[in-house]
């Protein structure tokens, strides 16, 4: 397990994992303990919002179709061409993840946080986290996926499977995992594993402090 003095600069983690394996509640719960989390997500929409580093090239990638008459990209639309064309999902990938991973290493630095945690579903596959000092992934059946999919985001089977399917295959993220965080059952579950991963590893390794008593959604 890699480990950082935590003096100077963060404690960074990269926290990954595909479609609907649990990120999000992950990163909370993280945050609960006290770490500074930065959804990788978030950062992407303000790249391709209008005063984005990368707007102008996706819409002169993609074309006009892509804006919606306020003048934001719509996302939507965006989505729709790209999930259904693995090259045009590779050059939006090129024109938006750079900015992202500049303004992420920007708030990282400038972080008083003794823990960052960054969240990206794309954290290997962009070369964001060469350099962290671990790397935690959430995993669950690819039913629960389906499931949660079907449910939380109101998208039909057909449409879930799709958005499983086309993405990297799970199992080359865990290969790279230094911590493994398996989402399936009950909340409090999930949270136990993440405050013993916790424990074992970052509250070793810095002397961070266990929690702070926030509660945690139990939205996955």
């Amino acid at each position: 397990m890699p480990t950082a003095p935590c003096s100077g600069s963060p404690y960074r983690i990269g926290l990954t994992g595909n479609i609907a394996t649990g990120k999000t509640t992950v990163g909370r719960m993280l945050s609960a303990l006290r770490a500074e989390v930065i959804d990788a997500d978030q950062v992407a929409h303000a790249v391709i919002s209008p005063d984005g580093a990368a707007y102008s090239s996706v819409v002169a990638a993609f074309g006009d179709e892509i804006v919606a008459d306020d003048g934001t990209i719509d996302r939507q639309r965006l989505g729709g061409i790209v999930f259904s064309d693995p090259a045009a999902l590779r050059r939006l990938e090129a024109l938006v993840h750079p900015p992202v991973i500049e303004a992420v290493e920007r708030r990282i630095v400038a972080s008083q946080a003794q823990v960052v945690v960054v969240e990206a579903i794309k954290l290997l596959e962009s070369g964001m986290a060469d350099d962290y000092d671990a790397i935690w992934v959430t995993t669950c059946s690819e039913a629960t996926q389906l499931h949660r999919l079907m449910v939380y985001r109101g998208l039909d089977r057909d449409g879930a499977l799709h958005r499983i399917r086309v993405q990297p295959d799970q199992a080359e993220k865990l290969s790279r995992a230094d911590v493994v965080i398996n989402t399936e059952g009950t909340i409090e579950a999930t949270r136990l594993r993440v405050t013993t991963a916790w424990l074992k590893t970052v509250h070793g390794a810095c002397g961070t402090p266990k929690a702070n008593g926030t509660q945690v959604p139990a939205d996955l």
